[in-house]
């Protein structure tokens, strides 16, 4: 199984499950070079090291949403849920995977990780800028809406000059 992916791609294989940033069992086999029955086979020998917020099996409902991602499923009928593995699973598996293969591929997960960190970091603060400008718009509005109030309260107030051809008895 040839690893096809070039390192900027692994953060496509990032999603979002249970409120975790995870990636699936099946993406990591084949960017660690192995089959996912024996990534799964291992992970399944030393449980221990995976809890709940390290790596967890997707329901059907999960996996049906995740599988409606994929255009077409490539992988056929599966006889077992994926798991998901949060960040830290990820780098647990480097320990479980103990391959030189392995240890590279999980840095150049990791660092996916933490530009997927740095990017959603990235958008908070443009958001954050972006609602103090449209604060400072609605000041403006509401300065200009006063000032034009003003001035229309001023019209009414003062009595209106006459306009057109004045007799000389009316000056």
């Amino acid at each position: 199984m040839e690893n096809t992916l070039i390192k900027s791609d692994y953060q496509t294989l990032i999603y979002e499950f249970r409120g975790y940033k995870v990636m699936m069992d099946f993406d990591l086999a084949t960017l660690y070079g192995v089959e996912t029955k024996r990534l799964k086979e291992q992970v399944r020998r030393n449980l221990q090291r995976f809890p709940e917020d390290f790596m967890f099996e997707l329901n059907k409902d999960e996996f049906e949403s995740l599988r409606s991602q994929f255009a077409s499923s490539k992988r056929g009928g599966t006889r077992y849920l994926p798991m998901a593995f949060t960040e830290q699973g990820v780098s647990m598996l480097s320990s479980v995977l103990n391959s030189e293969k392995a240890i590279q591929v999980n840095i150049e997960i990791m660092r996916a990780f933490a530009n997927y960190r740095a990017l959603l970091v990235d958008s908070k603060d443009f958001r954050r800028e972006l609602n103090a400008l449209d604060d400072k718009i609605n000041q403006i509005f509401k300065f200009l809406l006063e000032k034009l109030d003003a001035l229309n309260q001023k019209q009414i107030d003062q009595p209106r000059r006459k306009i057109g051809y004045k007799l000389k008895n009316e000056e």
